[in-house]
Formats: structure tokens, C-alpha cells, sequence
């Protein structure tokens, strides 16, 4: 069960990370929607791929992640600047 502690840790570690996007009310669907589509990369991805990595153990991480999306997540990823990516 995800606590409201595990919601605003994983909150602070996406600090600077993933922008704060809009919740919009969609009377049609009687509904809020939060438009994660007005992320950099365009997609939610962002928030667990990035959560899910920051808490690998250090030796893990050193070793690499390698990723596969076809979408907007192969597109921009990594977004943060000290992040590297290799490619064939």
C-alpha cells in the first residue's frame, strides 16, 4: 500500500526533475484529468522511471539501466543534463 509518505517522498526526489503540470476539470467526462502530456518528454513516464532508478542501490546504478520504449520515453530519456545515454 502506497502511503501519503512514500507520495511526498517520491515528490521531493522529483524535484527539478519533472515540472508541475496542470489538473483540468472535463465537465463531459465529469472528471479532473492531470495533463502529464505537458512534460518535457511529453509523457508520465518521467515520475516512476526516475523514481525507480534514484532508489537502486548505488552498484546497481553504476552499472547501468538500459530502457526500451518506442514513444516519447526512448525520445528524451535521460532528461536530466548529468545522465548519459549509449547507443549502438
Amino acid at each position: 500500500m502506497v502511503s501519503p509518505a512514500d507520495i511526498q517522498e517520491a515528490a521531493a526526489g522529483l524535484r527539478g526533475i519533472a515540472t508541475r503540470t496542470s489538473l483540468r476539470y472535463v465537465e463531459a467526462l465529469g472528471a479532473h484529468l492531470k495533463l502529464e502530456n505537458e512534460q518535457p518528454m511529453g509523457a508520465f513516464k518521467i515520475r516512476g522511471a526516475y523514481n525507480a532508478i534514484r532508489k537502486l542501490p548505488d552498484a546497481a546504478r553504476k552499472r547501468g539501466v538500459i530502457t526500451f520504449s518506442s514513444g516519447n520515453t526512448a525520445r528524451r530519456w535521460p532528461t536530466p543534463p548529468s545522465s548519459s545515454v549509449c547507443a549502438p
